[in-house]
């Protein structure tokens, strides 16, 4: 049970850090520089360290040329001996946990590295941080007169070799103090639950009774607990479930694509949603400023980040650039250096600089997940804000979607082939599609080139998934829940062809 007076005290504490954040926006680059020196310092003794000489590491300059980019592939021998029980392989405190990587529908799953500082310093922090940002720009808030709803990932966590691994949310969920449990629902026991039908059916029934003042989780998951609740209850709307609602936490995909869904579930005009950037590999953002479409970058995590502009892309190849070089509305894919162990490596994730004073981003996508078969440099920015002027001009709402190439066949032009499940469709699906090449060549000169006069594409062809497809697909692959994600963007046709068959 929680009382106005512990909200007053909790978020009294939380305010503190405001001025520890204020730090790293006054001095971002020193906070940078020094945080490197000293992870290298840390871990000069590892097994990597010694191979990469990190005792002879002075400056950015000196780690940037001894120290190559790395991707997955490049360091798993050395994850595969830590989760065998080897220690000072990459990291010189011991590896316990490593997080399964979920991020996209590939059979191959990853397994990162999540050291007890990593847990501490930079997702605990971070929890932190988003309640703390929340709170320093909205008074009046009363959130721990209640308790915040998580929907973590769909996986327990398993022991292999005195090491665990599971989703992220869940090795959170593991790790976070007994007194947690006061201010979150559902329990941890059901919060831990591996079968997600039974899960959810399992966390409605926890706490549709409860006095929920937040949500915590990624928006396509969350939409369907939400509709699920409304089911259960009967209820118009979750207001009329959980009458203190005020925030909805919430990262993992473009929200844009769900916010009108949102608003209706929602319909509350001062209700807040705030986004974060968290991955397996660390917590990077979060939305420092009430209806903001940017966030925050957090220089204090324990992650020391250098950036490639995509122009320039070359994977392992490339040559990166610190924080202090990187320029407003270039994109650019992250490379990030952790006190989790991982060095110079390539999340692939891309981002476009909002600001530099302070550093703000937006998410644009990843350096894999976009289209660029014939040319045309599609990502995910491009095809989810040509979606949402077509759905504005269609009086439709999309609610999950796919899209992959038509190859040429030397008699045709190649063309993208979308996969869209709508929850209200448009009356002309023709019109649909027109308007939505029509935004395409307006926010992508690249794509508006290869559609010129049909040269190199044709107009776009869109099917009209049935209703639960790709929920059934994702299900089919035991990928349902949590952080896993339906991949939006693909040069091959994989994901096109098991959809159609579907």
């Amino acid at each position: 049970m929680t009382f106005p007076f512990i909200n007053s005290i909790i978020s009294w504490f939380l305010k503190k850090r405001k001025h520890q954040v204020e730090l790293f926006l006054k001095y971002p680059i020193d906070v940078q520089n020094e945080l490197l020196l000293k992870l290298i310092s840390a871990a000069k003794n590892t097994e990597f360290g010694k191979q990469q000489n990190f005792s002879s590491i002075k400056s950015y300059t000196d780690f940037a040329n001894n120290v190559p980019i790395q991707r997955y592939e490049s360091i798993e021998p050395l994850i595969e001996r830590c989760r065998k029980g080897e220690q000072n392989l990459f990291w010189p405190t011991p590896i316990r946990w490593f997080a399964k990587s979920s991020g996209t529908t590939n059979a191959k799953s990853k397994f990162i590295p999540v050291s007890d500082e990593a847990i501490e310093y930079c997702h605990f922090k971070a929890g932190k941080d988003m309640l703390c940002l929340y709170i320093n720009n909205n008074e009046n808030a009363k959130l721990f007169t209640g308790k915040g709803l998580r929907l973590g990932g769909s996986s327990a966590v398993y022991e292999d070799n005195n090491t665990y691994f599971g989703d992220l949310s869940a090795i959170i969920i593991e790790n976070m103090p007994f007194w947690a449990d006061f201010s979150s629902a559902p329990r941890q026991e059901t919060a831990l639950m591996s079968e997600w039908e039974t899960k959810m059916e399992a966390i409605i029934n926890e706490t549709i009774h409860e006095n929920i003042t937040s949500l915590v989780g990624v928006p396509s998951w969350m939409l369907v607990l939400l509709n699920r609740v409304l089911e259960k209850t009967g209820k118009d709307n979750i207001l009329e479930v959980w009458p203190n609602l005020e925030v909805y936490f919430h990262g993992g995909i473009n929200f844009n694509p769900y916010r009108e869904q949102y608003k209706k579930l929602i319909p509350r005009d001062d209700f807040k949603y705030y986004e974060t950037y968290n991955a397996s590999e660390g917590f990077f953002a979060i939305q420092d400023r009430n209806d903001s479409d940017e966030m925050l970058l957090m220089l204090d995590y324990g992650i020391f980040y250098e950036f490639i502009p995509m122009s320039e892309y070359n994977g392992e190849n490339s040559k990166a650039i610190p924080l202090s070089e990187v320029k407003k509305d270039v994109n650019y894919a992250i490379v990030i250096t952790t006190n989790g162990g991982l060095w110079r490596y390539l999340i692939g994730d891309t981002v476009k600089f909002t600001s530099t004073d302070p550093y703000r981003i937006k998410i644009t996508g990843r350096t894999k997940h976009h289209i660029n078969v014939f040319g045309e440099e599609l990502i995910i920015e491009n095809a989810e804000d040509a979606l949402k002027v077509a759905s504005d001009k269609s009086n439709c709402e999309i609610k999950e979607y796919t899209v992959g190439p038509i190859f040429m066949n030397g008699k045709e032009n190649g063309a993208h082939e979308w996969i869209i499940e709508f929850k209200k469709p448009p009356k002309d699906l023709v019109f649909f599609t027109e308007e939505l090449d029509n935004a395409l060549k307006n926010c992508n000169s690249d794509y508006e080139a290869k559609r010129y006069n049909n040269m190199t594409l044709a107009m776009p062809k869109i099917h009209q998934a049935r209703k639960g497809l790709f929920y059934d697909w994702m299900k089919e692959k035991g990928k349902l829940g949590g952080q896993h994600k339906i991949p939006r963007l693909s040069n091959s046709r994989d994901f096109v062809e098991e959809l159609l068959k579907l």
